[in-house]
């Protein structure tokens, strides 16, 4: 499984403009082929930061999505409201226990 967490910073008066891109393209992301999951966060105590978590099955079912249209478009939209580089991390992990 591939875990990837992006994280970037945006004017507080444009987090709402990039988190609802965000939410519009996330039906299309959870239905790409070994998508496990795609969430988007607000951190509560930082109006200005933005966090996209998810996880693929696959490398290569994350490189598809980073070819899609959907990432082109979201891209589009939040590059320039970014303020700064995105920092984005990638994990190969396993899955040991799910717990519920």
């Amino acid at each position: 499984m591939l875990i990837a967490i992006v994280e970037f910073e945006v004017a507080k008066e444009n987090r709402s403009a990039a988190m609802a891109q965000l939410l519009a393209e996330a039906a299309s992301v959870h239905a790409m082929a070994g998508n496990a999951s795609f969430c988007t966060y607000a951190d509560p105590s930082n109006e200005t930061s933005v966090v996209i978590l998810h996880r693929w099955n696959s490398k290569e079912d994350f490189q598809n999505y980073l070819s899609s249209n959907a990432f082109t478009r979201s891209g589009e939209i939040i590059r320039p409201l970014m303020t700064a580089v995105p920092l984005s991390q990638r994990y190969e992990a396993r899955l040991i226990e799910s717990v519920a």
